[in-house]
This record gives structure tokens, C-alpha cells and sequence, in this order.
């Protein structure tokens, strides 16, 4: 009998199960495949947990205190909803949140309409090099902290800063002011800090979502005879919808919990005029000492933030 024979028959019966005699290792045991299933969550299991120690936690700890009257040291008194009443009933809490919102004008209105402006005409410029110039010009601000960039602006605004001297170089002398000493200028001026800080990034973000518009649609418009309005109306503005709800719901996110700009320039004032729910929470937890009233503000905060995020990511969805 031959050798190919004798292993036809063998070999014809493990092929069938699967594996060979020849190669097959008696005696070590086969390695057990893990689930896709577990595999993805032993790989987020890290991450998760970092996220549970440092976000989760804090925020339910949070919640709790802010259901207290505590000073941060002593005994806490359970003292139920009354730390949220007086958010919306104390006349400085509830004029915070209302600064907040008006500031949503500047750091989001404003630097989506000037980036689509900015965006659509830096297109035509595409070609050109000083386009990459006035991109980098644009984009500069978000290099630079936030708190360096209030401190500049701070200087700006001083009686004797820029601004003012270039008014009264013009003949406007009368306009000079104070600007973020003025109970009437001290918003809009700590708003266009944020405006500023904000059109650089509104129009990086259009200028990306132009640079993958079909260009065949701006050749479309063109051979209809459409002009440059009518193409921005009806090929540039249906192509950023996702763009422009990111850029709206990030912006939106920064007039509402803004602290940077506000505790370097104003702290608030004058008065309470520039008071908003981050400089409040920082103020009543770390110099009243009402942690609770604090926490409380910081929840309503959250909400808001929530209320107003997720239905704009609701709009910007695929149909």
C-alpha cells in the first residue's frame, strides 16, 4: 500500500471536519474568538470609565448639592427645591441667564452671517493667494486664549485705548467712552469680543462645507443665469445646511456658558451687567460660599445648554 493510500481515506474525513492530521497539535487547547460585541466595549471600557470618575459623578454630586444649603465646609441642610427658586427669583441670578441669552445675538447670529458673507466670497478668491493670507488672518483668534484675547481687548477699550484715540483722531471724540465701565456699552462690548473670537471659525467651518459642494450645481446656477446672490440663495446656503446647524449649536454652546471673556474683562460688572450663569457659579461658590445656590444655577445652566442643543441637532440631520 502506498502512502497516498493510506492517507486518501484519512484525509478525505478530515477535510470534511474541518482540519488536517498533518498539521493538527495534540494536546494545545484552541483559541477562543472573542465577541465583536465584547471586544467593542473592552475597548471603550477605559474611556467609559473616565468618563463615569469624571463627568457623570461630578454632575450627579452636583444635582445633590444643589438640593443643600452648604458653604462648601460645614453641615448641609436638605432644604429640597429652594435653591432653584431663588435662581429665577434673586434679581442678579435670573439677569445672568437673560444676559446669556442676549449674548447668543453676538457670539452666534453675528459670526454665521459674516462667515457665510466671508465664506461665500472667499470661494471666488480660491484662486488667489491671498486667500490662504485672509483665512490664516481670520482663523488667527482661535489660536489665542481666551483669556490673553479679553486682556487685549480690555486694553482696546480703556479710556485711553485704541479705539478711543482713533475716535477721536476721526473728529468722533464724543463717542469715546469707557466702553466696559458703561452700564449701556459694557454687554455689546464684551459681545463683540465674542463675535470677533467666533468669525474665524464660522468661516473655516463654511469654507470646508463649500470645498465639498458639488461644483457642478455652481455651473447649473450660472447657466440658468443665476447672479451671484441668487447662487449663493440657492446652490451655497441648501449645501451648508449640516455646517451651519454645527456652527449655530457650537456658538450657541459658548454665549450660553461663557466665563473666560467676562471674568478676565468685567467680572460681571458694571453692577450686574455683564453678569452670566459661568461668573455666578464661580462667584456664589468661591466668594459667597453658597455652594448649593451654585450647583443649582450650574444644573439650570446644563439644561438650558440641552434645550437649546439637541433640537438644532434634530435640523441638521440627513433627510
Amino acid at each position: 500500500m502506498t502512502l497516498q493510500q493510506w492517507q486518501g481515506p484519512a484525509t478525505h474525513r478530515a477535510g470534511r471536519a474541518g482540519f488536517s492530521p498533518l498539521n493538527a497539535r495534540p494536546g494545545r487547547p484552541r483559541r477562543r474568538r472573542v465577541r465583536p460585541q465584547l471586544a467593542g466595549w473592552l475597548w471603550m471600557a477605559p474611556a467609559l470609565t473616565a468618563y463615569g470618575l469624571f463627568v457623570l459623578y461630578p454632575l450627579s454630586q452636583t444635582v445633590r448639592y444643589s438640593l443643600y444649603d452648604w458653604d462648601g465646609v460645614g453641615s448641609a441642610v436638605f432644604i429640597g427645591l429652594d435653591n432653584y427658586a431663588a435662581v429665577f427669583s434673586e434679581p442678579e441670578l435670573y439677569s445672568a441667564i437673560v444676559h446669556a441669552f442676549e449674548l447668543i445675538v453676538f457670539f452666534s447670529f453675528v459670526p454665521t452671517v459674516t462667515g457665510l458673507v466671508l465664506a461665500a466670497i472667499l470661494r471666488e478668491l480660491s484662486t488667489g493667494a491671498g486667500a490662504t493670507l485672509v483665512r490664516t488672518l481670520l482663523f488667527l483668534p482661535q489660536a489665542i486664549p481666551l483669556a490673553a484675547a479679553a486682556i487685549a481687548w480690555t486694553w482696546l477699550y480703556a479710556n485711553n485705548g485704541l479705539i478711543n484715540q482713533v475716535l477721536r483722531e476721526v473728529g468722533l471724540g464724543r463717542l469715546a467712552r469707557p466702553w466696559l465701565a458703561e452700564f449701556d456699552t459694557a454687554l455689546p462690548a464684551v459681545g463683540v469680543i465674542g463675535s470677533w473670537l467666533a468669525v474665524g471659525f464660522a468661516t473655516v467651518l463654511f469654507l470646508a462645507g463649500i470645498g465639498k459642494t458639488d461644483p457642478s450645481l455652481y455651473e447649473a446656477a450660472r447657466l440658468d443665469g443665476a447672479g451671484r446672490v441668487r447662487e449663493f440663495l440657492a446652490v451655497t446656503l441648501p449645501a451648508l445646511r449640516q455646517e451651519i446647524v454645527v456652527c449655530v449649536t457650537v456658538t450657541v454652546i459658548w454665549a450660553l456658558a461663557s466665563f473666560d471673556i467676562i471674568y478676565v474683562s468685567t467680572r460681571g460688572g458694571p453692577g450686574y451687567q455683564t453678569m452670566v450663569p459661568g461668573v455666578a457659579i464661580v462667584l456664589q461658590a468661591f466668594t459667597a460660599h453658597e455652594v448649593g445656590l451654585a450647583s443649582a444655577l450650574a444644573v439650570v445652566l446644563l439644561v438650558m445648554v440641552l434645550c437649546v442643543a439637541l433640537p438644532l441637532q434634530r435640523l441638521g440631520r440627513p433627510e
